[in-house]
Order: structure tokens, then C-alpha cells, then sequence
């Protein structure tokens, strides 16, 4: 399993090189093919991106994975609940996609849209008691 470490372009938990790199700063360096300064909208999210960066994977999947099932299973009088869980998931999927706009693929472009689109419209339709 060390030897797989050491091979170029293998990403360990801790990034490239393992647990024997050094910690991640909080403030995302841009990289050598993002030469433009940051917008205000990327320089505003930069708090919230190193918070996030700082949690484990495994939890940041929990939590979301819990609320995609909390606001899926509210019906009835708590269905306003649903409703805001899965709008929450939108808004934080939306700013996800416009962060990354501009750094991935068409391809990874329009499969990420497709959900954040998807999760709108659960969130419409749980808004409106269908769902």
C-alpha cells in the first residue's frame, strides 16, 4: 500500500503525498492554469471553502446525505420543512457548480447542473405538497 502512495498523481486522504505532506492552508492558492485575480463572489466564499476544506470528507457526505433524506421524507404538516432542507441543498449545490464554473469540463459542467436543476425541482414539488 506504500508503494501506491508514492506514485505520481495518486491522492491520498491528506492530499498528494499522503499523511507525510504538509497541512492545507486555509486560503485556496489559484493554480498555474488560473492566472486571473479572484472575484469578489470567490473571495467572499473563501471563508466558507476553507471551513469546509478543514471538515472530514466523511462527515461533509454524512450531513448532506442526511438532509437530502430528511427533506425527501417530510410530508404532510412538515412538508414546508422538506421543502427548505432540499432548497438549502440547491443553494449550497448552486454555489458549488458557480465556484467551480470555471475551472471543470463541459461534461462535468452539465452533470452537475442536471442536479442542482434535479434538486430545484424536488424542491418545488415539495413545496407544492407532490412530492
Amino acid at each position: 500500500m506504500a508503494a501506491q502512495d508514492k506514485r505520481p498523481g495518486v491522492r491520498g486522504p491528506r492530499g498528494p503525498g499522503g499523511a507525510g505532506s504538509a497541512p492545507r492552508s486555509g486560503a485556496a492558492q489559484p493554480s498555474g492554469s488560473r492566472s486571473a485575480p479572484l472575484s469578489p463572489f470567490q473571495r467572499a466564499s473563501l471563508p466558507v471553502l476553507a471551513f469546509l476544506t478543514g471538515l472530514p470528507r466523511w462527515l461533509l457526505i454524512i450531513v448532506l446525505g442526511g438532509l437530502l433524506f430528511l427533506g425527501l421524507i417530510q410530508t404532510g404538516p412538515l412538508a414546508w420543512l422538506g421543502a427548505l432542507i432540499l432548497g438549502f441543498l440547491t443553494l449550497f449545490f448552486a454555489w458549488l457548480l458557480a465556484l467551480s464554473w470555471p475551472a471543470i469540463s463541459p461534461t462535468s459542467r452539465a452533470l452537475r447542473a442536471v442536479i442542482v436543476v434535479a434538486l430545484a425541482c424536488a424542491t418545488v414539488l415539495k413545496a407544492l405538497g407532490r412530492l
